[in-house]
């Protein structure tokens, strides 16, 4: 059986646990309650444990590889890697985010060591988190992410670029040069000198590493728990082992001669030069992936709120503290890394445990299994790192830039990466993106011409700024008085000098007899500057009888009838006021198609509007309406496919992630169910008909030896209302008999969710649990607190 409990919704301010009933205060804890269990200071979580293995089974290899593309000494990433899990994990603001060596680092890094060495690199990564740490200090974290994406996007594609085509040469046996240029200039004589065992110890890596992910079924529910990536390396080392490969494997040199920091030596202009790149790509990158982190955080409500919500100046302050850490131990600059937080997250980690335990791992890996770690072939490293390059050039990035028209700015951005390098790469980036920023907001164009009925149409393309004005003025004077004038605006910004221009332009032409009317993009009418008018509209005004623009004079009914008339005027003020706002977002869905993540049914009553209760929009929700919300049996007499095809297609086609059936107080439908005469018993309308679906909900509620459904702790307010509770239990049972829903939930792909909303208290009811009671959902009141029967109490 199903129970109904309190759900609460995410509050980044209130540190409890989600999923807990809200506490009473001290104050108003009744003086003979036991006392309250004794407080364990540090538990760890199963979760977090399962996590940090997963993460720390796919850091191992990657670090290793990581080092190895940089040239750094191997045992550098193994010291990143820790350090990023114990340091940043600790003190960083994004508890789910691992953080470690990053391949988005490796084209920075790998230029250090050539130029100023190994110890100097170290030095300037030391400085680096100084610098981080000043800049969290400041606060500044998220002007960071004002960057263009586009330029994000870019300089990650660039670096991709160049790791690939140096890791090329190693899968092929070979050494790779000291820029991209000199590495594609030698592909062709290294192709033909390529050393058959490396290419095939490679290419069962590259193998591994695509198929492991993609094996069907159940085996391959079970396979993907272990990373690719491990398996992969795993299984070039065994082969390398068995039959006797002379391949150049993981040299690991005594801990009693690794490098550590030393004073930087270089001049000092190219010293700070390298501080403020690396500075750049590790925050960056970091906060980058902290938001990124938090998107996949919030659609796991279970979480608590500090783990969905990060604090980048914290993060950026972990960070910096751990590349001073890893520096001065003689490790490669630290940043957040995606694969890896991807994998905690997706592992089910619940706090920073996870991040900081799989630290923990690689400090005993890294003493314990020195001897296996070297058996590892540096082929198959490469393999490994080469097809991270590779995936930081996204087809969805391409995509993306492609449909805001970034293009330029992210080819620019790679180009300037792969053959200058990354700081100059993202400095050349941000100036063409500032460029065309600024070509957008100055070019606009405007064109003036007459139709065959005289009318003249004047469009403007582009934003309609200061700078447009007197062009704008010179075509709106050469229109001759007295006739009508459609002036389009096909742009998302007009300022204040653009708007008084055309305003005063429009009363004049008025004035002398013309007509004028200003439209935007495809001739749709646009909203004007709210007017006093308007002042009567609120948020779900009722629409009966009411009117933002009430006519000076009753339209005559003949005109229109009394409904045809309030319709119209609803469209109206949809196409004047709202569509402006949602047409580019309904666009995107236009072209995207939709992709709702839950079929919502509920019943047909005029006052529940789905929208409203669960704050959704377009392309949110898959809604099935019908009078009772009633699932029929598959196979029912008198069936209806109608619901069933809903149904199927919600599950099977948009692969939807729960269904929720919502119920209603004061339900007509149940009502009639009630009162309604015995089977055989007069003529069966088609209201009867369908009403017989809802017959097991009435025997359901008279059967004694299934507990009554409760709301919020209380028995229901009358008959009506347990058969309206009952409802939504036996309807969830009904959903379990489709054939596509059953299957859904055996794989785990689907969940089933009750809700009940009464409508006389605007309060909403989810279910969840063992018992059929409904849990009141709380909100947020105004002093921040949770409004719960507890509060109030």
């Amino acid at each position: 059986m199903t129970a109904f409990v309190p759900t609460r919704p995410s509050d980044p301010s209130d540190p409890s646990d989600p999923g807990r009933t809200a506490r009473p205060s001290a104050g108003a804890r009744n003086a003979h309650s036991p006392p309250p269990p004794p407080h364990r200071r540090f538990r760890i979580a199963g979760a977090d444990l399962s996590a940090s293995v997963a993460v720390f089974l796919i850091a191992l290899p990657l670090s290793l590889g990581i080092a190895l593309a940089t040239g750094a000494p191997l045992e550098a990433g193994l010291v990143a890697a820790a350090v990023g899990g114990l340091v940043a994990g600790l003190v960083g603001g994004a508890q789910l985010q691992v953080s470690g060596p990053a391949a988005g680092l490796t084209v920075v890094t790998a230029e250090l060591i050539q130029r100023y060495g190994w110890r100097t690199t170290c030095a300037i990564t030391v400085l680096a988190g100084i610098a981080q740490l000043g800049l969290g200090c400041l606060r500044v974290a998220r002007t960071a992410l004002a960057v263009s994406p586009a330029v994000v996007h870019g300089m990650l594609a660039g670096i991709g670029i160049t790791i690939a085509v140096a890791q090329l040469h190693i899968v092929l046996g070979g050494t790779p040069a000291s820029s991209v240029l000199a590495n594609v200039a030698a592909l062709p004589a290294q192709f033909a000198d390529a050393r058959p065992a490396a290419f095939g110890v490679s290419a069962l890596t590259l193998a591994l590493l695509y198929c492991w992910p993609r094996v069907p079924g159940r085996i391959g529910r079970i396979t993907r728990k272990v990373p690719a990536a491990l398996v992969a390396v795993s299984s070039a080392t065994a082969v390398t082992a068995l039959c006797g490969l002379a391949l150049p494997k993981v040299d690991l040199p005594s801990w009693s001669s690794h490098a550590l920091a030393g004073v930087p030596n270089g001049p000092v202009l190219g010293i700070a030069a390298a501080v403020l790149t690396t500075t750049l790509v590790c925050s960056v990158q970091s906060l980058l992936g902290a938001v990124a982190v938090d998107k996949l955080a919030s659609a796991r409500p279970e979480l608590p709120p500090g783990a969905r919500r990060s604090n980048l100046d914290r993060e950026l302050l972990g960070q910096g503290a751990a590349n001073i850490v890893s520096g001065t131990l003689g490790g490669l600059p630290v940043a957040g890394v995606a694969v890896r937080s991807t994998a905690n997250v997706a592992a089910g980690a619940v706090s920073r445990n996870s991040t900081m335990l799989h630290g923990v791992w690689v400090v005993a890996a890294t003493l314990l299994l020195v001897p296996a770690l070297e058996l590892i072939p540096l082929a198959s490293l490469a393999a490994l790192v080469m097809a991270v390059g590779l995936k930081m050039v996204s087809l969805l990035h391409i995509r993306t830039v492609t449909r805001h028209r970034e293009v330029l700015v992210y080819v620019v951005t790679t180009l300037g990466v792969v053959a200058l390098g990354v700081l100059e790469g993202v400095g050349l980036g941000v100036a063409v993106a500032v460029a065309v920023a600024l070509h957008r907001l100055a070019r606009t164009r405007i064109t003036h011409e007459e139709d065959t009925r005289g009318v003249h149409h004047v469009r403007v393309r582009g934003q309609l700024t200061f700078l447009a004005v007197p062009r704008l003025s010179r075509v709106l004077h050469q229109i001759p008085h007295g006739v009508h004038c459609a002036v389009e605006l096909d742009g998302s910004f007009m300022d204040h000098a653009a708007y008084e221009s055309l305003q005063d332009w429009e009363k004049t032409h008025i004035g002398q007899g013309g007509t004028v009317e200003v439209t935007g993009r495809g001739g749709m009418p646009i909203a004007e500057p709210a007017r006093a008018s308007h002042s009567c509209c609120r948020p779900w005004t009722p629409w009966r009888n009411h009117h933002c623009d009430r006519p000076s004079a009753p339209a005559p009914e003949s005109v229109a009838p009394r409904g045809g008339h309030h319709l119209a005027s609803g469209i109206s003020a949809f196409q004047r006021n709202t569509a402006p706002l949602v047409r580019d977002e309904l666009a995107r869905l236009a072209r995207e198609g939709q992709e709702p993540t839950q079929l919502f049914l509920t019943c047909a009553d005029s006052r529940l509007v789905t929208s409203m209760i669960t704050s959704s929009g377009p392309g949110d929700l898959f809604v099935v309406r019908n009078v009772g919300n009633l699932v029929p049996l598959p196979g029912a007499e008198s069936g209806d496919d109608s619901v069933a095809a809903a149904i199927e297609y919600a599950v099977d086609v948009l692969k939807v992630q729960s269904i929720t059936v919502c119920g209603h107080s004061g339900c007509g439908a149940m009502q009639a169910l009630m009162s309604s005469p015995p089977s055989g018993a007069g003529a069966l309308t088609p209201l009867r008909r369908w009403l017989r679906h809802g017959v097991p909900s009435l025997e359901r509620l008279a059967d004694g030896d299934v507990p009554d459904a409760r709301l919020a702790g209380r028995a229901p307010a009358d008959a009506v209302e347990r058969l309206c509770l009952t409802n939504v239990v036996q309807q969830l049972e009904h959903l379990r008999a489709h054939e596509s829903v059953a299957r859904a939930l055996d794989q785990g792909t689907l969940q089933l969710h009750g809700m009940y909303f009464h409508v006389g208290e605007a309060q909403a009811y989810l279910l969840e649990g063992a018992d059929p009671v409904f849990g009141q959902v709380a909100a947020a009141s105004a002093d921040g607190m949770r409004d719960t029967p507890a509060t109030r109490a």
